[in-house]
């Protein structure tokens, strides 16, 4: 049993569907910078996907997506607003101000990791001066940082939000495919009928080795995108392989085979963690992350006996993550090894 495959679903391997359509583009030459049949099937099958003529780029990893995505929409002047535990604000290095020359991040509280409405109301109109870096950009990330997901409802109302103050909706889908695994809707119902001008969407977290797609709803804002992408180092001369992976999570379905069995062992592990006595479960678990809050013993313990996990992502609380790989029997035996842990942890501090 790998003792890190619940730290990161980036832990995991690429997946055989991915891994063969791979191979497939291997074989023998095609035309570079996405000028091949493999990239222009790629966006087509998105497209397909989205149920809409969509405008699709591939980069290598999610904070270019990011950090591009949100530069085509904003001017340096402008500001982007988003939950105070974004990724684009905690893990992405400052690349969002990096590539927009400096357009700065406003933060909105919310529970459970969704941004509040009301909040991004009062952030927008609370000044409008010079002085003031006007909002233009309003950023959600499906599923969020926290594990939990925004329904369609609450993205109709976010939408509504961001067109009564006319920003530009931008999603984070690092995780988008368990989002829709997690609510058991199309694609678009999450997307461009709520109002998303621009989604980035993750591959790398649903089995793909490296590649996100940026698509864009509103194909006008996409303009010169593709000299963005040169500039910062993102256009693929191989573009092949970028887009190959998504022939094969899409064509074959595995894109929700993944994200549904990534979910469902995040489930099975929540219960695991909570049959602990002193072990809470912080958010609800909705994707493929779970988030607990246990004693330090406990958390020494498991890392003396090799568990790696993170404790400082989102709200400091232990991190556990499930993937396209993670399996069944190996979620049940941790949960053996972790309460023959928790039996051994000094009473004094434990369940404090």
């Amino acid at each position: 049993m790998h003792k890190n495959m619940f730290a990161s679903d980036n832990y995991s391997a690429v997946c055989p569907e991915v891994w063969q359509a791979m191979e497939e583009a291997n074989c023998g030459y095609a035309n570079s910078y996405g000028d091949d049949d493999w990239t222009a099937r790629a966006c087509n099958a998105l497209r397909d996907f989205f149920e809409t003529d969509c405008q699709v780029y591939f980069v290598f990893n999610g904070t270019a997506a990011n950090s591009l995505a949100l530069a085509s929409l904003c001017r340096s002047y402008h500001s982007v607003v988003c939950h105070e535990a974004a990724h684009i604000e905690t893990d992405e290095c400052g690349a969002g101000e990096f590539f927009s020359n400096g357009t700065k991040i406003l933060l909105v509280p919310g529970d459970k990791g969704k941004i509040n409405p009301d909040a991004v109301t009062h952030t927008v109109n609370r000044r409008h001066d010079i002085h003031y870096p006007k909002p233009k950009v309003l950023s959600v990330t499906q599923a969020t940082e926290l594990g939990t997901v925004y329904t369609p409802q609450e993205l109709g109302a976010i939408g509504d939000v961001a067109r009564q103050h006319d920003l530009r909706l931008h999603m984070d889908g690092a995780r988008f495919a368990n989002a829709v695994a997690s609510l058991e809707v199309s694609p678009k119902a999450l997307t461009w009928q709520c109002g998303v001008d621009v989604l980035t969407f993750g591959g790398t977290k649903n089995g793909m080795a490296v590649s996100e797609a940026v698509v864009f709803f509103d194909r006008s804002l996409a303009e010169e995108f593709d000299y963005r992408c040169k500039q910062a180092g993102q256009l693929a001369s191989k573009m092949r392989y970028l887009a190959a992976p998504w022939i094969g999570l899409l064509e074959s379905g595995a894109w929700l085979k993944n994200a549904c069995h990534a979910n469902r062992c995040a489930q099975l592990l929540a219960r695991e963690l909570e049959s602990i006595e002193g072990v809470t479960l912080m958010h609800p678990v909705e994707a493929n992350a779970v988030f607990v809050h246990m004693p330090e013993s406990l958390v020494a313990a498991l890392a003396s006996a090799g568990w790696h996990f993170y404790t400082f992502i989102g709200t400091g609380h232990a991190r556990f993550m499930c993937s396209w790989q993670t399996r069944e029997e190996e979620v049940r035996r941790f949960g053996e090894e972790l309460r023959a842990i928790a039996a051994n942890c000094p009473a004094e501090e434990y369940g404090s």
